[in-house]
């Protein structure tokens, strides 16, 4: 399937987690000569992401993928287009606290390197904790109950959920992160290549994690990636990105198994692992 825009408007699509119209993200950069360029990193990008869906987002490095993600969550503003989470319109950035809020129990995002995403402080409990706290919707017996939940459910001891990040594997840091994001029982989780920083066998056991989360809760994931065995084993669909034009679209059978494009056909040969395509 190739890469005909979805023509929804975001802001007026309701029975989707996510829909994205014409996103476009241009920077000024310097051009070398002592002035200013205009880089466009994201071009008229259209997606949506069904309720309890999962889509994946790949392309090599400076695709934009992980722009999309920032702008998403707020940390980047769009320079045109339209997104919506849960159906309300979010390309304007949240001016109020309360606003804030609520778009932050929609959607939270895990980062690829959870070691400075986590204060180095805090306990992985208190990590959680804190999150619980801020959204306030918990007496401290019912606190304590959910907190322990999710250190159960993302498959860190007690010992570990007292522990400090510096005392922790990388992929425990990470089951932290994911029980950090999942506190705000958001609707969408972003996964901005959250397990490329893992080696295989930990990459595995978090990727059967998060598939378990979201069979168990209904959760919506949209996995930025550039490895397309991740993207097999966690997602429903994908988009391809190159130089922030969406070059192929579809469900993950139709466009790994058969891709139309050229450029597609080349991520897909650079998985790396011996005598296994995706």
């Amino acid at each position: 399937m190739t890469a005909q825009a979805t023509t929804v408007s975001a802001s007026s699509t309701t029975d989707c987690a996510v829909a994205v119209t014409n996103l476009t993200k241009v920077f000024r950069v310097p051009d070398g000569k002592g002035g200013r360029t205009r880089h466009t990193a994201v071009d008229a990008v259209s997606f949506t992401v069904e309720a309890g869906g999962s889509l994946g987002i790949v392309g090599e490095s400076g695709s934009g993928k992980t722009t999309i993600a920032r702008m998403l969550v707020g940390l980047e503003r769009a320079t045109g287009g339209e997104m919506a989470v849960l159906g309300r319109d979010r390309s304007a950035p949240a001016r109020r606290s309360a606003e804030r809020n609520r778009r932050a129990q929609e959607l939270q995002i895990v980062f690829q390197d959870p070691y400075t995403s986590l204060d180095p402080a805090q306990s992985a409990r208190a990590a959680v904790d804190e999150v619980l706290r801020h959204h306030g919707r918990f007496s401290a017996e019912q606190r304590a109950a959910r907190l322990t939940e999710l250190m159960d459910q993302v498959g860190l001891t007690d010992r570990q959920a007292r522990a400090r990040p510096r005392d922790l594997s990388g992929g425990q840091r990470q089951r932290v992160a994911i029980a950090r994001a999942l506190a705000a029982d958001p609707k969408v989780l972003i996964l901005d290549e959250a397990v490329s920083a893992l080696d295989v066998s930990i990459q595995a056991q978090i990727l059967n994690l998060l598939a378990d989360i979201r069979a168990a809760t209904g959760i919506a994931y949209l996995l930025i990636s550039h490895d397309l065995a991740v993207v097999r084993q966690l997602c429903d669909t994908v988009l391809v990105l190159r130089r922030g034009k969406v070059v192929e679209q579809g469900t993950c059978d139709s466009v790994l198994d058969a891709p139309a494009e050229e450029y597609t056909r080349a991520l897909r040969a650079a998985v790396p692992v011996p005598g296994w395509r995706p």
